[in-house]
């Protein structure tokens, strides 16, 4: 429904979610001054902390975010996947999200809805009033539809993504100002799309908070040389925030959201190291760096981030591991996590999930069997190509995820931020829509 069918009288209520990749809500609490606009946010409606899914990496956050279900139906469960049948593995597009997203529900519910730059929709989807996919997208002219939003974004200085590699330099200075561009050129777009008024639901994601916090997290902990910049960065995200919200008509409720919290990162920790040197995994020759190198003794491998999979006969192509000593082999892979320490004596794990706790759903064939909730400190890799040490403490990244600290603001007086976990953001938004859906068939809840 565009503007001119609203003057004529046919109101609908509307949503503006704006989503944060990787905001804190400790931030937020932590640095009042920084959040003006999410504070208030908080005060005329709510807003608070809310669980992250498992595991809480971004290309398995979002297509839950946007959907509502978990990541058994969503069918995707992490920046690599493994083939259903086989060791060949793949990065997770928009193509393989099996579930449906809020944004498809409105439009079947004859609204119109403008999707900008949220992770994990590539190709752009042209029954969409208009969108522009996210980040793992091959550039902005494949990446956008229809034509007047390709021709927008070709032409100005929109960016997909900060380029994470300015980051790896110990001079931080050319990684911030591209950021900085990212976010300003991005708001840019947003705003004028807001301003176009012919939507009823506008997502738009900002997925640079995410890079900043990876490599300066450290530096916020600490009070390290680029705190100033980290927070500064997190004052113009909340800026352009607050100028969108004064944009929105009075008919629109704003809603924003992060798919997961940051906390210092210690070591890089390598799953799959530390699996071979336990006897559990082992490698055709010494050349190796896939999952489809492992030899044909392997009991148990890994993937990004903490997913542990046992090779099981008839699951797996050269599976080793008999169904009938399934939960007995997964049960002693469950204790040796546990039990499994850092180079300080601390336990790795806060806790290991077994797949049945998190994952249901008629997408669930490539489901981890055990997924590793790490403590703070220890970001889990998997790393199939070798490594001198399980631990290394030297990489470039300082902060990593975690799954308690996601936030979510919604401008809504019926709003109740409590025991709310990202399931419940896309019950909320529909809500919000007034857009119906079955009772089963979402796994979150509204929040209104």
């Amino acid at each position: 429904m565009g503007l001119f069918d609203r003057l004529r009288g046919n109101d609908t209520p509307r949503v503006a979610f704006i989503g944060i990749d990787g905001l804190p809500h400790s931030l937020v609490a932590d640095n009042p001054d920084t959040f003006p606009t999410l504070s208030a946010i908080a005060d005329a409606g709510d807003g608070g902390r809310i669980d992250s899914i498992v595991p809480p990496e971004s290309s398995a956050c979002w297509p839950v975010l946007t959907s509502g279900v978990n990541p058994g139906e969503t069918g995707v469960y992490g920046f690599q996947d493994r083939e259903i049948g086989s060791y060949d593995t793949y990065v997770p597009m928009g193509r393989d999200v099996q579930a449906t997203r809020v944004w498809e529900r409105a439009t079947e519910a004859k609204l119109d809805a403008t999707v900008m730059n949220v992770p994990v929709t590539f190709p752009p989807q042209r029954t969409i009033q208009r969108m522009v996919s996210g980040y793992l997208s091959p550039d902005v002219d494949k990446a956008a539809h229809p034509e007047e939003l390709r021709q927008y974004l070709t032409e100005s200085d929109y960016t997909l993504s900060v380029n994470a590699k300015l980051g790896h330099k110990a001079d931080k200075t050319e990684f911030i100002e591209h950021a900085r561009e990212t976010l300003d050129a991005r708001a840019a777009a947003f705003s004028r799309y807001v301003a176009r008024d012919d939507w009823d639901l506008f997502v738009g994601v900002f997925t640079a908070p995410d890079r900043i916090n990876h490599f300066l997290w450290g530096d916020y902990e600490e009070q390290g040389t680029y705190r100033e910049d980290m927070l500064s960065f997190h004052a113009a995200l909340d800026a352009h925030i607050g100028a969108i919200r004064d944009a929105l008509p009075d008919d629109v409720t704003l809603v924003v959201g992060s798919t997961h919290g940051f906390a210092r990162l210690r070591y890089d920790v390598y799953c799959n190291e530390w699996l071979e040197s336990e006897g559990w995994l082992s490698y055709e020759d010494d050349d190796h760096g896939a999952l489809a190198d492992i030899d044909d003794d392997t009991r148990a491998y890994s993937l990004v981030p903490g997913r542990f999979y046992l090779n099981v006969e008839g699951r797996e192509p050269d599976g080793v591991v008999p169904e009938s000593e399934y939960e007995t082999v997964r049960a002693e892979l469950h204790e040796a996590l546990e039990a499994w320490e850092g180079p300080d004596g601390k336990p790795v794990a806060k806790r290991v999930v077994e797949r049945e706790t998190v994952f249901r759903g008629d997408h669930d064939e490539i489901a981890p069997d055990l997924v590793v909730i790490p403590n703070e400190g220890f970001d889990l890799k998997s790393g199939f190509r070798p490594h001198d040490e399980i631990f290394d403490p030297n990489g470039p990244r300082t902060g990593m995820h975690t799954f308690e600290d996601a936030a979510l603001f919604v401008d809504h007086p019926d709003a109740n931020v409590e025991d709310a976990d990202l399931l419940d953001v896309a019950p909320t938004i529909l809500r919000l829509l007034d857009v119906e859906y079955g009772r089963t068939d979402l796994d979150g809840a509204s929040l209104i």
